[in-house]
């Protein structure tokens, strides 16, 4: 089994302005470890920080291709949200009583991070102001009527309907027709809580190698894995790779790797009182190439969208680092919403990776034939609060634990699949231009032609469950 090699993408700004530690040193030679991890992002680090709670003796190794958070968990737009947007989905895998624990862990892993990252002295940031779930066209409104409707037969109501002009005034921005509003979201600095989350992990007995990428997984007992410039032998292994799992055909299916773009602008100062945009909620619409959009603690904006491109046979290149197209696409949605900001209060952007599943949930597992290599792959651009869950999945995986998390409807599940190249490129790049020009029309005031209209239907679920 053979993993290929990205380049490093370009660093957002959130890995650009975070004094990183010093890299830990690749691994050389011959090395021992109990469990591997391949992977140094949010799901790696949790799975490893969780082991070592259940094993204080479990001797931990994570092998990582660039430095910790160097991938998709440095390169988000830092929203740690809940799964309750994703409940009706849930609920059509998993009983009433698992959906509402899923549900309830989701939401609680976001108070969590906050008290782990007060109780290890990280300053991530993390801001819990809520979450607004907004309409930016007619076509759009009640959108979150599905969502509120599942959550009401469960017996649980964390999202709160606001007007119209309620939601215009905490935007700051008048293209807002209406929304709701979950209180339990959070932001953080995605990059300076990889790198919090890394130095918890060392002074906890992990090891860790950086600048280690992974050339070969050999199955067996023990599983050997290459790297350049050594080998690594674990009983057990866990794959917390994101998009990189494409290299593996058996994954390949589960998920595609599409891509999110996000410009931040310079720091705004005064201007944020004349937008009005100052109780810290972070904010998406209900677009399926969604727009995503916060304030940062120096008065900034990261304004993101999933722009949804792609790669043939899903090579994780420039389309996931700097795409020009991309960027545009989300500089322009960033004006369309605030039209008052000047042309120049751009200062950065970038693209990045999502390792998105057809219903935008993750799925984990081991691979067929190879029970001691484990993954935990689809988190579809939501894995900076359920990484927790997940790492909680992964762990218990790992250790043969029985228990909740072990014998949870995210393991295993069936999935629908996404098909082999050409078709996948071919008929991605076909369905994205088709959701480009519908959701377009629909911001215009138009009505989508009926060829759009149907391709759309074939893609993959938003992040948001709509009614």
């Amino acid at each position: 089994m053979k993993f290929r090699i990205s380049k490093p993408l370009k660093r957002s700004y959130w890995q650009a302005s975070v004094a990183a530690a010093s890299p830990c040193p690749p691994l050389a030679g011959e090395s021992r470890a109990d469990i591997a991890i391949i992977g140094g992002g949010y799901v790696g680090l949790w799975t490893a920080l969780t082991i070592r709670q259940h094993e204080p003796d479990c001797r931990v190794v994570i092998l990582e291709q660039d430095v910790c958070g160097g991938g998709a968990s440095g390169r988000n737009g830092g929203f740690v949200m809940s799964w309750w947007p994703k409940i009706g989905t849930i609920r059509s895998f998993c009983s009433t009583e698992e959906a509402l624990f899923l549900g309830r862990s989701a939401e609680h892993a976001i108070t969590e991070l906050g008290e782990f990252c007060r109780r290890h002295e990280i300053d991530a940031h993390f801001t819990q102001k809520g979450w607004l779930w907004t309409a930016t066209t007619p076509a759009h409104m009640d959108a979150w009527n599905g969502t509120l409707l599942a959550c009401e037969q469960l017996g649980v109501a964390p999202f709160q309907r606001l007007s119209p002009d309620e939601v215009r005034r905490r935007t700051g921005s008048p293209v807002h027709l209406g929304g709701v509003f979950e209180a339990s979201n959070a932001t953080v600095q995605p990059y300076a809580l990889a790198q919090g989350m890394r130095r918890v992990a060392l002074e906890a007995g992990i090891v860790i190698h950086e600048n280690t990428a992974v050339r070969q997984i050999e199955p067996g007992r023990p599983v050997r894995i290459v790297t350049r410039g050594g080998v690594l032998t674990a009983d057990r292994v866990v794959l917390a790779t994101n998009a990189w799992s494409a290299s593996i055909p058996r994954l390949a299916r589960l998920f595609t790797p599409v891509n999110s773009s996000v410009v931040v602008t310079r720091p705004l100062g005064a201007q944020f009182d004349d937008i009005g945009w100052t109780g810290g909620e972070s904010i998406t619409d209900s677009q399926l190439l969604v727009d995503y959009y916060r304030t940062t603690r120096d008065g900034r904006i990261a304004f993101g969208k999933g722009t949804g491109a792609l790669a043939y046979g899903s090579a994780i290149n420039g389309v996931f680092s700097d795409d020009a197209e991309s960027i545009a696409l989300t500089r322009a949605d960033l004006f369309a919403t605030y039209p008052m900001l000047p042309p120049d209060a751009v200062a950065d952007s970038w693209s990045g990776p999502v390792d998105r599943t057809y219903d935008s949930l993750p799925v984990f597992g081991s691979l067929p034939g190879q029970p001691d290599i484990i993954y935990g792959i689809g988190w579809s651009g939501n894995g900076v609060g359920p990484s927790r869950l997940g790492g909680r999945i992964l762990a218990s995986l790992a250790l043969d634990r029985d228990d909740e998390w072990s014998r949870c409807s995210l393991v295993g599940r069936k999935c629908k699949g996404f098909p082999p190249e050409p078709f996948r490129y071919l008929g991605g790049r076909m369905v994205r231009r088709a959701v480009i020009r519908k959701e377009q029309a629909e911001l215009q005031g138009r009505s989508a032609g009926l060829a759009d209209r149907l391709l759309a239907r074939l893609a993959p679920a938003g992040l948001e469950d709509k009614s």
